[in-house]
């Protein structure tokens, strides 16, 4: 095993992470990288403090009443997000990731894909990126699919490799629109990773075209 990730989000991502302007899911996802990764949570540390400098200069802009009142409203809502309570989990899987699971891995919801995928879907309240974990077993792969649009995706445990390279425990990975891959499983232990996605896939071998008009995004 790697001592540290060796695929990490570009800077722009990073970027935008530690400005707080991405996409819920996909700061979420970065979050779990940053977690695992210590060059990438050095640069969002020394982000935040340049960008802290940066709101420092400017000028301060007058606040209403009624925008004062939202703020404070707020304060008294529940929290959207709650830890989960298993011991287990601790330092194992990202805090982000145990907020959005409340429990542990076998009590999440797991949809079977054929006999070597499992997805369970996340809620993250994001309305335009779905959030799931994939388990794929070990030596399995998923079929040949293309991208609509963008997928992030981020190891877990275990590992996989495709045409690209071959990505372990902490690695970041954004496939593009137009992207094709075929991600298979190390054949020593199963692969769990998380997956963001702003459009459904695109399977291109013939046995699975015809799954391409129902499917969809479980947003939210």
């Amino acid at each position: 095993m790697k001592a540290m990730p060796e695929f990490h989000p570009d800077l722009d991502l990073v970027t935008e992470y530690a400005a707080g302007t991405l996409p819920l899911a996909q700061s979420a996802c970065v979050s779990m990288h940053v977690s695992l990764c210590v060059q990438c949570r050095h640069l969002a540390a020394q982000l935040s403090v340049l960008g802290a400098a940066l709101f420092e200069e400017l000028d301060p802009a007058p606040v209403g009443d009624a925008q004062l009142d939202a703020v404070l409203a707020r304060l008294d809502e529940e929290a959207p997000l709650k830890y989960g309570t298993s011991a287990r989990l601790a330092g194992a899987v990202p805090a982000i990731l145990q907020r959005l699971m409340s429990g542990d891995l076998s009590d999440l919801s797991w949809q079977a894909i054929g006999r070597t995928l499992r997805i369970s879907y996340l809620k993250t309240g994001d309305p335009d990126h779905e959030l799931a974990l994939y388990h794929i077993r070990a030596g399995g792969r998923i079929p040949e699919h293309g991208h609509r649009g963008s997928e992030m995706t981020l190891v877990l445990a275990g590992g996989f490799s495709d045409a690209d390279g071959s990505y372990d425990r902490g690695d970041f990975l954004l496939r593009r629109p137009g992207d094709v891959h075929a991600p298979t499983a190390l054949q020593s232990e199963d692969c769990i990773c998380v997956a963001v996605l702003d459009a459904p896939l695109q399977f291109t071998g013939w046995k699975f075209r015809w799954m391409n008009p129902f499917l969809k995004l479980r947003t939210g």
